[in-house]
């Protein structure tokens, strides 16, 4: 994990672990789920990552002294974001129209669906 994808202090691996994949994809699975509840559009999941991300690096930043302006942290820490998002939303999507429209749509996976024949 050192270097291409993120190098912190001592602890890194742990910090990264725990800041970014931990808290901030549990927080954004979370949206994704939400914004799928609510019938928001896809497109929305990266807009409201892109603020997320910059709390998640300022974390970084406040509790572990680690880079506070760096554009490559910053798209890494997005990018997981961005994935946790999408797969929480595609998730509740599926159960959503296999669940409300259960006489159309037949589970295809845990996140998609497929029409009934």
């Amino acid at each position: 994990m050192r270097g291409l994808i993120y190098d912190g202090g001592s602890h890194a691996g742990w910090v990264f672990l725990f800041l970014t994949l931990v808290l901030g994809g549990g927080l954004a699975f979370a949206t994704g789920r939400a914004m799928a509840q609510t019938w928001r559009p896809l497109w929305q999941i990266p807009v409201s990552m892109a603020p997320l991300a910059l709390v998640i690096r300022f974390l970084h930043f406040a509790l572990f002294e680690e880079q506070l302006v760096s554009l490559h942290y910053y798209l890494v820490t997005f990018l997981i974001l961005a994935l946790a998002g999408v797969a929480g939303y595609r998730l509740m999507r599926a159960t959503q129209m296999t669940t409300q429209y259960s006489w159309l749509y037949a589970a295809s996976g845990p996140f998609g669906w497929q029409g009934k024949h």
